[in-house]
């Protein structure tokens, strides 16, 4: 195994629990270009095995096209797999790129605790 001198540490951190009958992701960080295989490969291996997942994006500090479409993408693989994503607590700036990109309809958002938000 060889680690590259001088890599940077990853963008974006996630944890995962269970809550109720849902996995929870709270991600943590910058959803950018080098973090969304992270994101896409732990969120995809949930799907199997649970109906419901919730990306908590409390934390997301900024996000990029690339952490955009990585959500739209795991949105549409969650469809496939029978699997129920919705995503909360959004900060102004992240709610911002879904509305201007009109992505915000389709996702089901809630604010904090899974309440849902007007």
């Amino acid at each position: 195994m060889s680690i590259e001198p001088d890599a940077p540490t990853a963008p974006l951190s996630l944890r995962i629990y269970a809550q109720g009958d849902a996995t929870v992701v709270e991600c943590s960080g910058r959803l950018i270009s080098g973090a969304t295989d992270q994101l896409r490969k732990e969120v995809k291996g949930l799907f199997p095995h649970t109906k419901r997942v919730i990306l908590d994006l409390t934390n997301v500090i900024q996000m990029d096209s690339m952490g955009l479409g990585a959500v739209v993408s795991l949105y549409a693989s969650a469809k496939a797999a029978g699997c129920d994503l919705k995503l909360i607590n959004l900060s102004k700036r992240v709610r911002e790129i879904f509305r201007v990109t009109n992505l915000l309809s389709i996702f089901e958002v809630y604010g904090e605790h899974i309440i849902k938000m007007p």
